[in-house]
C-alpha cells in the first residue's frame, strides 16, 4: 500500500477513524508520519484513553468483576486499575497477573488471541516450545482418536506423557 500523503513510499502506519458509523482510514510512510506529528489524527490518539474506553466498555466500575472477585489493585504495588486505565502501564511484573481477568477480553479483541503464538528465542525458550509441542501431540492424539487409529494414538499418548514429565522438570 502506498502512502495517501506522498504518494511515493510504502506505507507503514495504518489508521483508521470511526466518526458516526464513518470509517475514514489513513495510511502513511514512516517519513510522512513523522512529518506530521503535529496532525490531529496523531496528536488526538492517546494509549491510555484508548484503554480506559475499551476496559471501560467490557466491565462496570466495580472493585470487583462480576462477581468473579479480582480486585482492581495489585497487591505487590499497589497499581489501580484506573491508574493503569490513566497511563497505559503496569506497576511491576505482578500485574499483569492481577488484572490478568480484565485484561485478556481487551488483548483478544486486538490480537485474536491472548496466548503469544509469535516467535521466541531458541536459547530462552525452552518451556515454551515444549508446551506448544505438547499441545501439538494433544491435537494429534485426538485427531488419531477420531479416525481410530489407535497405534497412532498409543504413540502420542507416551510421548505426551514424556514430555508432561520434561515440562515437570523445568
Amino acid at each position: 500500500m502506498i502512502c495517501d500523503e506522498c504518494k511515493k513510499r510504502k506505507a507503514v502506519v495504518h489508521m483508521t477513524k470511526m466518526i458516526q458509523g464513518h470509517k475514514e482510514e489513513i495510511h502513511l510512510c514512516e517519513v510522512c508520519a513523522k512529518a506530521g506529528e503535529n496532525s490531529e489524527a496523531i496528536n488526538n490518539f492517546s494509549i491510555p484513553s484508548f484503554l480506559t474506553s475499551i476496559l471501560d466498555a467490557n466491565y462496570n466500575s466495580n472493585s470487583t468483576l462480576r462477581g468473579y472477585g479480582v480486585t482492581n489493585e495489585c497487591s505487590s504495588c499497589g497499581t489501580s486499575l484506573h491508574e493503569f486505565k490513566e497511563s497505559g502501564k503496569f506497576g511491576c511484573d505482578e500485574c499483569h497477573i492481577v488484572f490478568k481477568e480484565r485484561l485478556n477480553p481487551l488483548i483478544r479483541r486486538i490480537h485474536g488471541n491472548s496466548n503469544h503464538v509469535g516467535k521466541v528465542p531458541k536459547r530462552t525458550g525452552g518451556a515454551i516450545h515444549l508446551k506448544r509441542r505438547l499441545s501439538y501431540l494433544k491435537q494429534k492424539l485426538q485427531e488419531a482418536i477420531e479416525e481410530e487409529a489407535f497405534e497412532k494414538a498409543v504413540g502420542y499418548r507416551d510421548e505426551i506423557r514424556e514430555l508432561e514429565e520434561e515440562i515437570k522438570k523445568t
